[in-house]
């Protein structure tokens, strides 16, 4: 037995505090010690108390000395088990996810599940260790999850008797559960109703054996044959079994016995044979003889095998203790792996066991364990990305296990001897390559500044690490650590922690502004896919942007940068806020619906337009919305205009008037009515007209009415009269009614309710689609009016309640009129008369006998309804209508459009021919002289042909009506003349021109094909829209034609030759000079190319007078540029930095006040302290005299740092000052004993092992000799 003592910081501390003060320093170590009679080192067994001995049963009982004494006995609840998985049966084997992904999870789950307690750790031969602690019910479950989800399943089967099944369920299932748990294993058993007796087990090998040798127990026991059970000592259990189970199968075949011996990691001796009397007891025999003569025969010898060989020995699946059991007959014990003795036993006859020695040596040598020495930070370049450089290694040698451990400076290395040497000589070669040409780098950078060093998207630490070709590690924030660590080329690394150092630096001088912006507004701030922000972040790249998250709903935008950049940018956004809010001004317009699609144009065009004009938002309802309003948002005097527009549109369109009515404001609210419904209903009376009240709280007291001549007095009279009725008195009842009868209370057109006003000067409002309560009928007006008209509508009511039946004649003839499209007329009848029923006979029978039921007035109604549809089909004609079958698709439209609009506004039937069919191939066409077939027919041109007839059914007056319209829709054909080298710009790219005039005018526009080259372009449509298209087609061509007499006009090229030195300066930085140029003076400037001949020659391309001007504008240029002069002036290089700023900051700055030029030296230059500075001389000599005062300013700043570093001393020269801690001193320790008298190692493996690694033990141990 062993043991091991922890040492923690509060029992260092202790010890410490024990120490009395008196200390004294020796040598420059400064390590204190105390004096040698109280003040020495206290002794280990006084730091570590020992455990006490074993004692003898037969010994007395002693009252043992010590400090364990003290400490009483508790007997614990939680127990620890040790599952070892080995690699081939492991479920899970990415070597590069250990500790995370679903290995990971599951474990997790299983601990949430069960209660336990796991820890994993990984071996050498990559098998898993797995350590699990808790209550011994929670580990058994534990345990049978571990083998279900984190190891390979093998499965198996057992027959046993069927009657034996219920034994091994047990009562209520409880021996099942309980073998199952004790075992890891799914134990299936087949159902009562199956006649199978095989029983299946899934689980692990080990857990299959285990679960199987139970099994039979149960069903020996149960067997009504003759069992019997056989001691035997579990050491000889091999010679039994014979190699690969060979001696015991041949036993059981010839005794048809059952022999069940326990598995190697059961601990049983007991060895269960099962069978008929006679047979069973000569297999007993034939068992107990070959144990006596094995007992007597066979001797043992014990060898000490390292802990790490021993699966070696044991082999794949146990293979090679079978091998060496049928080469020599010599059985080969193992501990356990959980035992840490090293002993292996070989038990066998004398002359065999040199033999079988040998074969265990073998095969414990056959493989090497070796190290590599690296720093553990080259360990990833090593292993390089995605393990390639270690899997080119790991092909040519795949025996060969390469093991890295975090932040250990070892790299193991395990396999066949000579494959080992070969790796570890590839590895150093590698190790000494990295070590040679790489570098690290760890500066140390206020976590908070982090994810600004990395910036959005990892752009800035990526762009540092492409430039200087090094790999940089940030910690992330859950590590709370302000360690960055560099690695990589020694001179990038240099680089790179320079540049990062300055970033650091610049962000501890940013300050953070916030700006209070309406969070409707971030949108548009951020635009589309981030647009304008990434505008406003190129404008001011200092600054970091914030905006809250949408759902925090918060208007905290955070600026964030160099204080004077975060102040500019901060006005910028608020001068564009104040934009946005200017720009968010609403007013709706109300527009007839029918005048929406005339506002929007084709294609959009008109919308678009006036948007574009007016810089407004346009929103319109949707075609299936019945709203009439339109949304104009924008800047106030911006929408003023944009409405305007639209209303002079409709007035156009329209013969629209709008008239003011002056009405006092206090009447306003009970004009409009609850939700607006007394005005709506005076809009829906008059024709729709708009009635616009002023804005609440304006004082106005004009109400605008906008519509149709007629409609708009209408509204103003009953505007008015509504208006005088408030002011003397208002009065209002509510009454009830079903919603079906509401279209007959109101009448066809409003007959019956405008009569019911006429007669009680009442005005009636009955409940709008949107309305909640659709039975509401509101009755408004003076008080004896209100009544009156309250009289007459519930007498309307009740007769409406009073439920009739009758009957009328109809000629069977008509019914299907009615009938037709599934009762469409007859559907219209019920909601216009008050719900009433129509039942027509059935069809086929002869009788002429119609049934209506419902309201008594409703009834009558229907009845008179149907007698005048009647009478129109008594009335109802046919005629013939001659148009050529090529025009039928365009007089219907699209979607018969046209054609559904005629049916409707005649109120007839239009029926379209079929189309002719082309002659069938092969066929003579039939000829125009009527020859077919070799007979001659006549034809007569008068007679139209069948395929060219459109049918109008209806009264006559109508049908004549409608045939005008259809043949105003036959299409006709001009042809415009237009020149032929302007048809390809009326086409227009990829046709986009003249699809839009055909758009636009409606029309079909052909264009000849250019081989023909004509002069002609034919329109064909409508004869009104043709009209329009000839004179747009007219003038588009005398816009093209200016066009092209424009394009003459600005094809004028001037050349002026310039020194090939200045051009760079015309350009000027980013084309900012030439860019300025071009843009004043509306021509293109071309520079000559590298490989020209001519390279002073600059060419001017525009109009005439415009390139002069460029011209005499670059001319200027170069003047000035030959008058300017250089200088070089003598700059301390200390001061060149600062000087030149952030970034170029301060230099740019000082350029572009004095309009000069300045150049510094580049590294490695012969003067480094010479800068150039070019100009007029003038600006020169000023530039000079401000370079040379912030010399003067700045080097006072140097010479005083250098007089400050002379004071301080280096770092590293006091972190050399400093001895090595010596640490916790004991006395008389086990290792003092020892011929090194050397101290355990706490870094190394052996002396403090890890967890699940096995390790090779030093011969002798600083722990002194162990005891057994």
């Amino acid at each position: 037995m062993s043991s091991v003592a922890v040492l923690t910081q509060e029992s260092f501390a202790e010890h410490r505090s024990g120490l009395i003060q008196g200390q004294v320093t020796v040598g420059g170590g400064g390590f204190p010690y105390c004096s040698e009679e109280e003040n020495d080192p206290p002794t280990y067994k006084d730091a570590f108390p020992p455990l006490p001995e074993k004692v003898a049963a037969s010994d007395a009982v002693q009252e043992q000395v010590g400090a364990w004494n003290k400490i009483r006995p508790i007997k614990s609840s939680i127990i620890t088990q040790v599952f070892h998985v080995p690699l081939e049966e492991r479920k899970y084997k990415d070597m590069n996810q250990f500790g995370e992904g679903e290995q990971a999870k599951i474990c997790l789950d299983i601990m949430q599940k069960t209660g336990a307690h796991l820890e994993l750790s990984l071996a050498k031969d990559q098998g898993l260790s797995i350590m699990v602690s808790g209550k011994l019910e929670a580990v058994m479950k534990a345990r049978k999850e571990i083998v279900a989800r984190l190891q390979t399943q093998a499965s198996a089967t057992v027959a046993i008797p069927k009657e034996h099944h219920k034994f091994v369920i047990g009562k209520n299932g409880e021996k099942l559960q309980e073998l199952e748990l004790k075992t890891a294993t799914k134990i299936q058993i087949p159902r009562p109703d199956d006649t199978s007796n095989q029983i299946k087990i899934t689980g692990t090998k080990e857990g299959i054996e285990k679960a199987r040798h139970e099994i039979l127990l149960i069903s020996a026991e149960q067997d009504k044959r003759a069992v019997e059970r056989v001691n035997i000592e579990k050491a000889f259990h091999p010679f039994i079994a014979g190699a690969y189970n060979k001696l015991v199968s041949e036993i059981m075949q010839e005794t048809s016995t059952r022999i069940n011996i326990p598995p190697p990691s059961v601990n049983k001796t007991e060895i269960v044979i099962t069978g008929e009397k006679e047979q069973l007891a000569t297999a007993v025999a034939r068992l107990k003889k070959i144990y006596e003569e094995k007992k007597k025969k066979t001797t043992t010898i014990a060898v000490e095998v390292k802990k790490s060989q021993h699966k070696y020995v044991i082999g794949p699946k146990g293979n090679s203790l079978q091998e060496i059991l049928e080469r020599t007959g010599v059985s080969v014990e193992i501990p356990l792996p959980d035992s840490s003795s090293e002993t292996v036993i070989l038990r066998g006859e004398p002359d065999k066991l040199g033999q079988a020695l040998t074969e265990v040596y073998a095969k414990a040598n056959s493989f090497t364990v070796s190290s590599v020495t690296a720093p553990s930070w080259l360990h990833r370049f090593i292993i390089g990305k995605k393990g390639q450089n270690l899997s080119k290694i790991t092909q040519q040698m795949p025996k060969v296990h390469i093991e890295f451990t975090e932040g250990v400076d070892k790299i193991i290395l395990e396999g066949p001897t000579e494959e080992v040497q070969e790796v570890q000589t590839q590895i150093e070669a590698m190790v000494t390559d990295l070590v040679s040409r790489m570098d690290y780098a760890e500066i140390t950078v206020d976590p908070k500044f982090h994810r600004h060093l990395i910036g959005k998207g990892g752009a800035n630490i990526n762009r540092i690490k492409e430039q200087y070709k090094v790999s940089v590690r940030i910690p992330p924030d859950n590590e709370k650590s302000n360690l960055i660590r560099i690695e990589g080329d020694p001179q990038g690394v240099q680089q790179a922690k320079k540049e990062l150092l300055e970033l650091a630096s610049r962000m501890e001088n940013e300050r953070t502004k916030d700006l209070i912006i309406e969070q409707r507004f971030h949108r548009t701030i951020i635009g589309q896919k981030g647009e304008k922000i990434k505008e406003i972040r190129d404008k001011f790249p200092e600054v970091i942007i914030n905006f809250p998250d949408p759902v925090q709903k918060s208007e905290i935008v955070q600026l964030r940068g160099p204080k004077n950049e975060v102040e500019k940018c901060a006005k910028f956004m608020q001068k564009m806020v104040a934009d946005l809010v200017s720009s968010s001004y609403s007013i709706s317009v109300p527009i007839f619906k029918q005048f929406h699609k005339n506002i929007i144009g084709k294609g959009g065009v008109n919308i678009k337009k006036i948007r574009e004009e007016t810089n407004t938002k346009i929103d319109l309802p949707a075609e299936n919305n019945n709203s009439e309003m339109i949304i104009i948002t924008g800047k106030k005097v911006n929408c003023d205009a944009a409405r305007n527009r639209i209303l002079a549109i409709q007035k156009e369109l329209a013969n629209i008037s709008e008239v003011e009515v002056c009405i006092p404001a206090k009447l306003h609210n009970s004009l409009i009515g609850s939700k607006g419904r007394l005005v709506r209903s005076i809009m829906e009376e008059c024709g729709g007209v708009h009635i616009h009240f002023p804005m609440e709280g304006s004082g106005s007291d004009t109400v605008t009415i906008r519509g149709p001549v007629e409609d708009v007095e209408k509204a103003k009279r009953q505007l008015l009269q509504l208006a005088e009725e408030k002011q003397i008195k208002s009065f209002t009842v509510e009454l009830r009614a079903k919603p079906e009868y509401h279209k007959f209370l109101i009448g066809k057109g409003g007959g019956n309710i405008r009569k019911v006003r006429d007669n009680t000067g009442a005005r009636i409002i009955f409940p709008t689609a949107e309305d909640k309560d659709q039975e509401l009928i509101t009755i408004v007006g003076t008080e004896d009016a209100v009544k009156e008209a309250q009289k007459e509508l519930e007498v309307l009511i009740k007769n409406l309640d009073n439920v009739v039946e009758d009957s009328m004649a109809v000629d069977p003839k008509h019914h299907r009129y009615f009938v037709a499209r599934r009762g469409q007329v007859l559907r219209d009848i019920a909601e216009e008369y008050g719900g009433v029923m129509v039942s027509f006979p059935r069809t086929g029978t002869q009788s002429d006998k119609v049934t209506l039921k419902g309201a008594k007035d409703c009834v009558e109604a229907a009845k008179k309804r149907m007698l005048e549809i009647i009478e129109d089909l008594e009335a109802q004609v046919t005629i013939e209508c001659v148009i050529s079958q090529k025009f039928h698709r365009s007089i219907m439209g699209p979607k018969g459009s046209r054609v559904q609009q005629i049916t409707k506004d005649f109120n007839v039937q239009i029926k379209f021919p079929d189309r002719e069919e082309a002659p069938a191939a092969g066929t003579e066409p039939i000829q125009e002289t009527g020859e077919a077939n070799g007979e001659v027919k006549e034809v007569d041109p008068t007679i139209p042909k069948k395929c060219d007839i459109i049918i109008i059914s209806g009264r006559k007056e109508k049908c004549e009506a409608a045939k005008e319209a259809l043949e105003a829709l036959v299409p006709v054909t001009i042809e415009v003349e237009v020149p032929f080298d302007l048809h390809r710009y009326i086409i227009g790219q990829k046709g986009s021109g003249i699809r839009k005039m055909m758009d636009e005018f409606e029309v079909n526009i052909q264009v000849p094909a250019p081989e023909l080259q004509l002069d002609i372009i034919s329109i064909t449509g409508l004869a009104s829209h043709v009209d329009r298209a000839r004179v747009g087609l007219l003038d588009r061509v005398k816009e093209l034609q200016a066009e092209q007499e424009d394009r003459a006009l600005r094809s004028f090229k001037l050349t002026i030759s310039v020194d090939p030195k200045y051009h760079p300066k015309i350009i000027g930085r980013k084309g900012a000079v030439i860019t300025q140029i071009r843009m004043e003076h509306d021509v293109n400037i071309q520079f000559p190319d590298k490989n020209d001949e001519n390279q002073d020659q600059i060419t001017i391309t525009g109009y005439e007078k415009n390139a002069e001007g460029a011209r005499n504008a670059i001319m200027k240029i170069v003047g000035e540029l030959e008058e300017m002069v250089s200088e070089d002036i003598t700059l301390d290089h200390r001061i060149h930095a600062r000087v030149i700023g952030a970034r170029g900051k301060g230099i740019r700055k000082i350029m572009d006040e004095f309009k000069v030029d300045i150049r510094f030296p580049q590294s490695g230059a012969a003067d480094p302290n010479c800068v150039t500075v070019t100009g007029l001389p003038e600006n020169v000599d000023e530039a000079i005299d401000h370079l040379l005062n912030l010399e003067e300013e700045y080097m006072s700043d140097v010479v005083e740092t250098e007089a400050m570093r002379a004071y301080m001393k280096p770092r590293d020269a006091v972190e050399e000052t400093r001895g090595p801690s010596k640490g916790f001193v004991v006395r008389d320790a086990p290792w003092a004993a020892g011929p090194t008298e050397k101290a355990p190692d706490m870094s190394s493996s052996e002396d403090f092992p890890s967890f699940g690694a096995p390790v090779t033990p030093k011969t002798t141990s600083p722990w002194g000799p162990k005891r057994f």
